[in-house]
């Protein structure tokens, strides 16, 4: 079989446990999942629902060493109360951020932080998804090293470069859901956008050149993914998922950086939203007051993912 190469390790080239179901409507049929001590909850959409913080000893726990920086999150599944865990973790071992209003929610949301976001306000975005969404949330963590180490990696994202422990942390968990046959919800935030672009194409390329798929084979199996993308700085996106994008025109990032604002420009030719993609402008304060604010400006914007696929905002 063959492998993918891009100048970086090969996506999935370790075998993973397949995860659960992350959909946000739709329920199907879920693996049993073996019990463990102190487990007092039942599985609902593949996913441990509602489990206790500290009741049970799960396996793929990360405790970083005392006074380590973010770097040694990067890449890890991320759960409630900001605890992490090693890539490959099952997800019905990794306890979810519930919203507020609905602790019994069942779907589940995958969500990836944009740029300067360190743990704690990576934490704090989770349950703010999960109140606003009504869904459970689960993070896959982009680390930051500042402004200008981010930068830098997100330059290689956009290039297709280098390593990005986020990336192959997606790509794998996208891969091995698809690979079990079960429907995925992704949320990505600005460089958050540009790394789930990045995992989806590589996605593509493994299901393509590992599993042998034609073009729309492939497409048929990435249509399980629902795809959110708020400020995302990626301007293309492969075709299958069903996506919806949200792009507040005096935001800089999405508008330089991503698809564009509303209007047509000649960069239009160099972007790509993803078939029959839904995307969403609007305008909101300003680069100094807000305008890239994932919680305070965009989440304002957001409407429940089957409405948005419906082009009603």
């Amino acid at each position: 079989m063959s492998t993918i190469e891009r100048g970086r390790p090969v996506v999935g080239t370790t075998p993973r446990t397949p995860v659960g179901r992350t959909s946000e409507v739709n329920t199907v049929a879920t693996p049993a999942v073996q019990p463990s001590a102190g487990r007092a909850n039942a599985v609902v959409d593949g996913f441990e629902s509602g489990k206790a913080k500290g009741t049970a000893t799960v396996a793929g726990v990360f405790t970083a060493p005392a006074g380590s920086k973010d770097k040694v999150y990067d890449g890890k599944l991320v759960g409630a109360g900001g605890q992490t865990f090693e890539p490959g973790t099952p997800l019905s071992d990794v306890p979810a951020f519930t919203p507020k209003n609905n602790p019994n929610a069942t779907a589940t949301v995958i969500y990836t932080n944009g740029m300067r976001t360190d743990l704690a306000k990576q934490t704090k975005e989770l349950q703010a998804l999960a109140d606003t969404t009504g869904m459970r949330t689960i993070g896959i963590h982009n680390s930051t090293e500042g402004t200008v180490s981010d930068l830098f990696q997100a330059v290689k994202d956009k290039l297709g470069k280098g390593t990005n422990p986020a990336v192959d942390t997606l790509a794998d968990t996208v891969y091995n859901e698809l690979k079990a046959g079960r429907d995925v919800h992704l949320i990505g935030y600005s460089q958050g956008g540009l790394i789930t672009s990045r995992a989806l194409s590589d996605v593509a390329r493994r299901l393509r050149i590992e599993d042998g798929m034609s073009k729309e084979q492939v497409q048929q199996t990435m249509s399980k993914l629902n795809v959110e993308t708020f400020a995302a700085a990626a301007c293309t996106y492969p075709d299958g998922p069903n996506y919806v994008h949200y792009i507040n025109n005096r935001d800089a990032v999405p508008t330089l950086f991503g698809l564009g604002g509303k209007g047509w420009s000649p960069a239009d030719l160099l972007r790509h939203a993803g078939k029959d993609a839904k995307v969403h402008y609007f305008s909101e304060d300003t680069v100094f007051s807000g305008a890239h604010s994932l919680v305070d400006t965009y989440l304002s914007h957001r409407v429940p993912f089957e409405q948005a696929r419906t082009g009603q905002f």
